[in-house]
């Protein structure tokens, strides 16, 4: 990038996988980013510490200051990987995943990988909740060639990307779409039983089919940047169709009497899963929109 590129202040990445440039040859036979053009949207997460923590920062004063870290941009699908074994499946870590999303309207394909570790039958039961809520799962093995066809089929002449926890098997299933990318692929640790890191980078790669898919590192922890907590409820299309029942209009949909969401929840209308995902969100942002605030009213 142009040196005066890095130099513009920015609550979020620079230049990321996905952005539209303007670049130059040089002299020497490089090349140098001009200018980065408005990206339409962005699969995003608070941007982790060195540590590898995702985490929030503090300005000299105490006040909450976030950045953002893009880790996809200008895509037309995100095709969110989650195995159903080996490691366990992450649900919480695709309900973040979804509702990122949701909120940049991003359509979204859950990819249930590793079905030859579970079966057909088990993984539906476990992933099935997707579909009743009306997202688009594809059910997949690298090792057989389960859905492989299928899922081959759904990245023809799009712009996508593989996101999701490490060890699930993002890179297999690049493998097994595209044998001539020859990615390698690290087993899942038998010691701690999370997924190394084959992927330290996200790359993107064109498709025979057409179009590209993007491979990214896999993701240990997702905190959402700038998210407003009265907002989550949105991003839920399961739980919003019943957040105009609600007693209260600034109902959070955790304790309050005559709350719909609640009380769908107990009728079975509404996954105790999911629910338990989005209080989980809602406490989170709750929180840091609380210390903003604090923040705010001791400065003025």
């Amino acid at each position: 990038m142009r040196g005066r590129l890095k130099k513009e202040r920015s609550e979020s990445s620079i230049v990321a996988v996905g952005d539209r440039v303007d670049w130059q040859t040089l002299d020497d036979g490089g090349t140098v980013i001009e200018s980065v053009h408005k990206r339409e949207r962005s699969l995003a997460r608070l941007k982790p510490l060195a540590s590898g923590r995702g985490t929030r920062r503090w300005n000299r004063q105490g006040y909450l200051r976030e950045q953002e870290q893009v880790i996809i941009a200008n895509l037309d699908q995100a095709v969110f990987v989650i195995a159903c074994a080996n490691p366990a499946p992450h649900l919480k870590m695709l309900d973040r995943l979804l509702v990122g999303a949701e909120r940049q309207d991003i359509p979204a394909l859950i990819c249930a990988n590793k079905t030859e570790l579970v079966g057909l039958e088990k993984a539906v039961a476990l992933f099935g909740v997707y579909e009743r809520i009306g997202y688009d799962v594809i059910y997949t093995s690298a090792v057989t060639g389960q859905g492989v066809a299928s899922l081959r089929e759904r990245l023809k002449d799009k712009i996508s990307a593989f996101i999701g926890p490490s060890g699930v098997g993002k890179t297999s299933l690049l493998n097994a779409l595209e044998p001539g990318l020859g990615k390698r692929v690290m087993a899942v640790s038998h010691v701690t039983g999370k997924g190394r890191h084959t992927t330290t980078v996200t790359e993107m790669f064109p498709l025979a089919v057409g179009g590209w898919v993007a491979d990214t590192p896999g993701i240990r922890a997702l905190a959402l940047f700038d998210l407003d907590p009265e907002e989550i409820d949105a991003y839920f299309p399961d739980i919003a169709p019943y957040v105009p029942n609600c007693a209260f209009s600034d109902c959070s949909h955790t304790v309050e009497p005559g709350c719909a969401v609640l009380r769908a929840v107990k009728a079975g209308e509404v996954d105790a899963h999911r629910h338990e995902s989005y209080v989980r969100l809602h406490q989170e942002h709750r929180k840091l929109a609380d210390m903003y605030w604090w923040g705010i009213n001791e400065e003025d």
